[in-house]
């Protein structure tokens, strides 16, 4: 795991630019903490951040090959679980290899196929390849989404980078946020390729983009697809408990101490009974890390979004699994410091508002840090297996929109409204989001024969995959690898996504619950009381205290009338949240308050030009 980062430039000789490929990546430090390096060769300039995982003194980047026609250079972030097997292939075609890392597989393998190297991939990555025999770039990003990669076009080539930090610190990108950024900040719709940031742009998951002399070209290597499902009931929990096996033991590979993420929902405890049970087969003893707030188990008081506390689902798992666990404790006031608040910022280049969610999970990966270099999550399986309550909410299904955003204006109210009135109405963040919705689901396609339900239920599951799960993979990738944890998500495999995607709804909730494929599949596995354990989402503080903090940081900021936050956000929305009686702050006018901190800090730490246009 790594940060990536370079830049083309045909009318240049690059090894001149070392200041700027420098800064670029010292950005990525954080990403990867153990090594850097840089590459630079006429047009081309590659540089890498390194967090060793596999072949701890044999992955150093970028890595080159040379050829009778050119040098191949490479610089590569993530991880590609079948490595074993393409070096075993590429060495009966004749490669010979010098370390043992995944790196020059995917290097010799970018020799040997071109760019149909990604078809053959089985892992999370993003990856450049400057290909000196043809003077082009070649990026490659993952199927799902898992690793971050964003490229800035110039006149005479491209800027790239695993985050948007990298681009910017080139003189050549403008950090400028236009109203078609502000209304993809203010939304959750995840449009493919947009990057918020005027002029930049994410390769897409399952895409590979070429940039050459003629300019830049795009290809789709994988995208969801429409199948015909024709395996039983019993056959499809075999199938999943199957291909979970499999990717867990793959997923387990690593030179460095890893752990679990353990929430005690069903995700995580299946995936963690798992690991335990393959690692216990070599003897070893599985750690699990699971968050909490203080007293929040003692004085939790359910509500429609979640039911029942983590803890004691938690330590059943535990317990039963025989893993080395630990609870990471967080009280309100590191959730509310405005320090940790301006690092989540630093990790994601924007304020996405997630509050408090967002700084327990950075402040859960940065105690982490300290015992493991990686952890498995449960990351996606409700996206997967369809465990989110819109799911299962008849007027989420029945709207011709983003069904999460129906559950969430239910529950927090619109994010919008804490703007000025004016921002508002040139947002016209409506229309937005129905032209998004119009052209998410007018790519999907329709088995001969699929009822109107099934079909819509396939439109849910297809969104979910393709944008929902985005935003959570992005957070979580930045949360984690601002601290240097790589996080693995074994939910994301292409082919148990692919498989469950095309199993009918009706085999997906054949008991009338969610994610009952995955529930059955691994039922051996975890404790009873996980088994009937509804849904929870990730967890949020009940703690007064933290309201309390927010509104001190708030009025703090409303004795800065002349701070540029307020040329996007109302001061009089903010200064009635602000003075409110603690116990009446809801959690929209508790949004509220944390998207405008978030978004006075971004402004503070980017400056970025806001352009209402």
């Amino acid at each position: 795991m790594c940060g990536i980062t370079g830049w083309v430039s045909y009318d240049r000789d690059l090894r001149t630019e070392a200041a700027a490929l420098d800064a670029m990546t010292q950005t990525m430090s954080c990403r990867g903490p153990d090594d850097r390096g840089t590459w630079a060769e006429g047009p081309a300039a590659l540089g890498h951040r390194r967090l060793a995982i596999i072949d701890l003194p044999g992955g150093r980047q970028p890595m080159t090959a040379k050829t009778p026609d050119g040098t191949v250079a490479l610089v590569y972030s993530g991880e590609t679980y079948n490595f074993t097997e393409l070096r075993r292939e590429l060495s009966a075609q004749g490669h010979r290899f010098t370390t043992d890392s995944d790196t020059e597989v995917v290097l010799r393998g970018y020799l040997e196929w071109g760019d149909a190297l990604a078809e053959r991939l089985n892992g999370m990555y993003a990856f450049a390849v400057w290909d000196g025999r043809h003077d082009e770039l070649v990026m490659i990003r993952d199927r799902m989404g898992i690793k971050p990669f964003y490229y800035y076009p110039t006149p005479d080539g491209v800027l790239f980078g695993s985050e948007p930090k990298a681009i910017l610190a080139n003189p050549l990108a403008r950090a400028r946020v236009r109203l078609d950024g502000l209304r993809e900040l203010f939304t959750m719709i995840k449009t493919p390729g947009h990057a918020v940031w005027d002029g930049m742009y994410e390769v897409e998951p399952g895409t590979v983009v070429t940039v050459d002399r003629q300019g830049l070209h795009r290809r789709v290597y994988w995208q969801l697809e429409t199948r015909p499902h024709a395996d039983d009931r019993a056959t499809s929990i075999a199938t999943v408990r199957s291909l979970l096996e499999d990717i867990v033991r793959r997923q387990l590979v690593a030179d460095v101490p890893r752990c679990t993420l353990l929430s005690g929902g069903l995700d995580s405890s299946a995936m963690t009974a798992l690991a335990a049970r393959q690692l216990a087969e070599r003897g070893e003893k599985v750690r699990s890390f699971a968050v909490d707030f203080v007293g929040q188990t003692d004085n939790f008081v359910a509500d429609e979004l979640r039911g029942t506390p983590d803890t004691p689902f938690v330590h059943d798992v535990a317990r039963d699994a025989g893993t080395d666990h630990q609870d990471i404790v967080l009280d309100a006031h590191a959730l509310a410091d405005l320090d940790v608040r301006a690092k989540v910022i630093r990790a994601r280049d924007l304020p996405m508002g997630f509050g408090d969610m967002d700084a327990s999970l950075y402040l859960l990966f940065r105690a982490i840090r300290e015992h493991s270099t990686v952890a498995l999550s449960g990351e996606s399986a409700d996206e997967v297996f369809g465990g989110y309550l819109q799911f299962f909410d008849e007027e989420a299904r029945r709207a011709d929109a983003f069904p999460w955003l129906v559950r969430f204006g239910r529950h927090f109210g619109e994010d919008a409204d804490v703007l000025r009135p004016d921002l508002t109405e040139a947002l016209d963040l409506e229309t937005y989001v129905a032209e998004g919705y119009r052209t998410a689901v007018s790519a999907i396609e329709r088995l001969d024969g699929e009822s109107d339900f099934e079909h819509r239920m396939r439109r849910i599951c297809h969104l979910h995959l393709t944008r929902f799960v985005r935003i959570l993979l992005d957070r979580k990738d930045r949360a984690s690898m601002a601290v240097g944890l790589e996080v693995r998500v074994p939910f994301c495999d292409h082919r148990l996504v692919e498989y469950v995607y095309n199993t009918p709804w009706s085999l997906k909730s054949f008991d009338g619950r969610e994610k009952s494929l995955l529930r059955e599949a691994t039922a051996d596995l975890i404790p009873k009381s996980v088994y009937d354990r509804v849904k929870s989402p990730y967890p949020s503080t009940q703690d007064p205290r933290y309201a309390t903090a927010l509104q001190e940081h708030a009025r703090d900021l409303l004795a800065r009338p002349s701070h540029p936050v307020f040329d996007l956000v109302d001061r009089e929305r903010v200064r009635e949240a602000a003075h409110r009686d603690t116990p009446q702050i809801m959690q929209a006018s508790r949004r509220g308050l944390e998207r405008t901190l978030d978004l006075a800090l971004w402004l503070d730490l980017y400056a970025p030009e806001v352009s209402l246009t």
